[in-house]
């Protein structure tokens, strides 16, 4: 099979992987429990309590005033995989809801464990540059109209006024509380997921045996080295200033060769979220 045809089957497979861990933390922990997780899926779940139609065809319902008008803004390519994964989502919502049972025993960890199901459902379909639509196209469409406000910011105000909207309707404050714990949980799962693939560390060196540590470092960490030529403020010595990026697991190991190398090395690390280039992210 050609790289086309594989990235696709990919795409497929993570939008139905995605939507249907999405779908499941709807109908087992946060429709039970009358949570509203922001976006669409919480619109839909508290419009649902005051309607006979289903969530998933809320979603779907939700859904179509978006597309078109993302439609008109961006084209259809772009939309492709999210109009899938949004119909898988719908699909998933109503089947799931036929036979997955809901968990009502305790509402702090289904909103706990909601979030979590849920997070990583979004992360998989965030990895492979996909979504569930709703919020973001809606985000991405006042972004133009709003271009001084952060996209985050707009989701926030966004999910913060859906779940005002499910407090009103299903007359407990305790949605609110809950739903923010959700969408919390949510997005940090999200966020670990979509950087978790190439999370680092930058590791920097001050030191008097740059050459000797560069080779050292190469060898023992397989990463490459780049050395820039420095000078102690204090001291007013020539030195080297070595940075390396390496995975998490083996930021021990290198702080290891440095000392053993150069104990009087000046080291510090800072944290990467995202790495572009040999050995990481192409």
């Amino acid at each position: 099979m050609n790289k086309r045809t594989v990235n696709a089957i990919k795409d497929l497979l993570s939008d139905i992987i995605g939507a249907a861990l999405v779908a499941a933390a709807l109908v087992i922990f946060t429709v039970p429990n009358n949570i509203a997780p922001g976006g669409v899926s919480g619109l839909a779940t508290a419009l649902h309590h005051i309607t006979p139609i289903t969530i998933g065809m809320w979603s779907l319902i939700l859904n179509v005033p978006l597309f078109i008008a993302a439609f008109r803004k961006l084209g259809f390519r772009p939309l492709m995989n999210t109009l899938v994964t949004t119909l898988l989502l719908s699909l998933f919502i109503d089947w799931f809801n036929t036979f997955l049972p809901g968990y009502i025993n305790n509402v702090l960890v289904a909103a706990m464990f909601g979030g979590v199901i849920m997070g990583v459902g979004m992360g998989i379909l965030l990895v492979r540059g996909s979504s569930t639509g709703g919020t973001d196209l809606l985000s991405l469409l006042m972004s133009g109209r709003l271009p001084d406000v952060p996209i985050g910011t707009l989701l926030m105000f966004i999910d913060g006024s859906v779940v005002i909207f499910a407090v009103l309707i299903f007359k407990n404050i305790d949605v609110a509380m809950y739903s923010a714990i959700t969408i919390f949980i949510s997005s940090k799962t999200v966020d670990y997921i979509m950087q978790g693939a190439d999370y680092a560390k930058v590791i920097y060196v001050i030191t008097d045996k740059g050459n000797e540590l560069s080779s050292i470092l190469q060898a023992g960490t397989d990463r490459g080295v780049t050395l820039i030529p420095a000078v102690g403020g204090y001291t007013g010595k020539q030195k080297t200033m070595l940075t390396t990026v390496v995975r998490r697991n083996n930021v021990s190991h290198a702080l290891g060769l440095i000392k053993q190398c150069d104990p009087a090395a000046f080291v510090y690390v800072v944290n990467s979220t995202e790495v572009h280039g040999e050995g990481f992210k192409a």
